[in-house]
């Protein structure tokens, strides 16, 4: 009887592509869980659930994203400031209104895990309004989801 090891990624064996994102009319729910799916790494034959073995992601046109139902005007955005009186609300609308980014970051943000280790995934999520981005000397390759989630490079 053979012993059979699960194999487990080492931190030197880790590697990270560059990916960009057109959200450009993406619904912002399905945007964010497949860009999640690749912050985390789920993607590669190499995924361990205890190390960041994800990938570096650019999200281009965020300001064009779409929403499906009156969710502009319902879904609300809150923040407590610690003082009495002090919930603050804003909606979806309002919040794409002064920063265009927001919405897709909080989004991939509440898919990701709540411990550092998802606080080290998203710093590798880089998110912007129109489709000028400075990272073309890391050679991101363009990525498309399709209906089930899965990601085709292209």
């Amino acid at each position: 009887m053979t012993k059979q090891k699960t194999w487990t990624a080492k931190t030197a064996d880790l590697k990270s592509d560059w990916f960009v994102v057109d959200a450009t009319d993406q619904v912002l729910g399905r945007l964010a869980s497949c860009v999640a799916k690749v912050l985390r790494g789920k993607h590669k034959p190499t995924f361990t659930p205890h190390l960041n073995t994800g990938d570096h992601v650019i999200v281009i046109n965020a300001a064009k994203v779409k929403v499906t139902g009156t969710k502009t005007e319902t879904k609300e955005y809150t923040r407590y400031t610690g003082y009495p009186g002090g919930l603050r609300k804003r909606s979806l609308g309002r919040a794409q209104e002064l920063d265009p980014t927001f919405p897709v970051t909080n989004a991939v943000r509440g898919m990701l895990q709540r411990n550092t280790l998802g606080a080290d995934m998203l710093t590798r999520l880089r998110v912007y309004a129109g489709a000028d981005h400075g990272h073309q000397a890391q050679k991101p390759r363009p990525i498309t989801f399709d209906s089930k989630g899965d990601i085709n490079v292209g």
